[in-house]
């Protein structure tokens, strides 16, 4: 028994130690972005295994660069299946190529990969706000963001256009994976002709639901209207700019995605107001938004989600909270709503259907 409880103890010393070091991994992703690495490897899908000096060479052309640095980073990254590492006989050379999770970072035909999400959540601005999670605890009448910046993310973003940038292709990069495992397992547009999409920022979810369902031959990509301004042209697709708590356009149905967990409880009951209020009878609401398991578990999704929760605590809202089915779908109840049903075909989404 003694031995059993030394090595619980050892390995618990060990887990904190490793939990406390923890800010490494996500630091030296944004390493690795920054300096276009997965591209570099990766080379049009050769995926050829690199030494340090090979990839800086490639990602500092001009040359200069610390290679033994950056094999230091690869192989910590290594660890949490970023890179495989491929080291010679006697362990004289080690070169790297990329695992699965490294080949999100790898940016597609359109420009778009998961590297400006992982750098739009480790900004300087927002980095700032995360050693006052204890004030979300102490005072949770204001965030740690606004206690730091003396006001909230979306307007200190608004005077700000290059993190406004960043954060629209950071949704672009985790939108379209999505968006294909939604089209293929959701079947819920039958009948929709007039389609809203809500929070829709540049028009690209939207542009891909009319491509898959020809059907829908109206659609209404609402945002903010410094957002639509710079929308691009879309057949089939109209840019409509207003203010989602006062009113939304009119449709069949309306879509939103990732759209509700960044607001108070009061705002997310206006938003769904206004959505009921812009359906007809028999017309549909769409939500696809993180969703809480009732019970805590160690899964990588649970994690995720958990982590996600304390993000928005952190930056958004502190009163806020990513929700559990049940609670979606009481607060659809509350405004309206006579049925709602959950789908759960994404990894981090899931899609809530409220019908009127």
């Amino acid at each position: 028994m003694g031995s059993e409880s030394e090595s619980a103890q050892s390995s618990a010393r060990l887990r904190i130690m490793e939990l406390a070091n923890m800010i490494s991994v996500p630091m030296s992703l944004c390493a690795v972005i920054r300096l276009n690495v997965a591209d570099a490897i990766w080379q049009g899908g050769s995926n050829a295994p690199l030494s340090a000096t090979e990839i800086l060479s490639t990602v500092l052309p001009s040359g200069g660069g610390d290679a033994l640095n950056l094999q230091r980073i690869l192989r910590m990254l290594t660890s949490y299946g970023v890179f495989h590492e491929h080291i010679n006989a006697d362990a004289s050379e080690r070169r790297y190529s990329l695992g699965e999770v490294g080949k999100t970072l790898v940016t597609d035909k359109d420009g778009l990969s998961y590297g400006a999400y992982v750098l739009q959540h480790h900004q300087d601005a927002l980095m700032k706000a995360w050693p006052l999670v204890h004030e979300a605890v102490v005072d949770s009448s204001s965030e740690p963001f606004v206690k730091v910046h003396g006001e909230e993310p979306y307007n200190y973003y608004g005077k700000r256009p290059e993190m406004v940038s960043l954060m629209q292709k950071a949704m672009s990069g985790v939108s379209v994976p999505f968006m294909k495992a939604f089209l293929d397992g959701y079947h819920g547009f039958q009948g929709v002709t007039r389609l809203v999409d809500v929070g829709g920022s540049t028009g690209d979810c939207l542009r891909m639901i009319l491509e898959k369902h020809p059907s829908i031959t109206q659609g209404i990509n609402f945002d903010l209207p410094e957002v639509v301004q710079n929308a691009p042209n879309i057949p089939g697709i109209t840019h409509v700019g207003g203010d989602m708590f006062k009113s939304i356009p009119n449709g069949d149905a309306i879509f939103m995605k990732w759209t509700l967990t960044a607001w108070s409880d009061e705002e997310v009951k206006a938003v769904m107001n206004s959505c009921y209020g812009a359906l007809p009878k028999g017309g549909k609401l769409i939500v696809s938004e993180p969703v809480l398991p009732i019970e805590t578990d160690d899964s990588q999704r649970t994690r995720l989600l958990l982590g996600s929760d304390i993000y928005i605590m952190t930056m958004y809202r502190a009163k806020r909270k990513h929700w559990t089915e049940e609670e979606y779908r009481q607060l659809g109840l509350s405004v309206g709503f006579r049925s709602c049903r959950a789908f759960y075909i994404d990894f981090f989404f899931a899609v809530l259907e409220f019908l009127k």
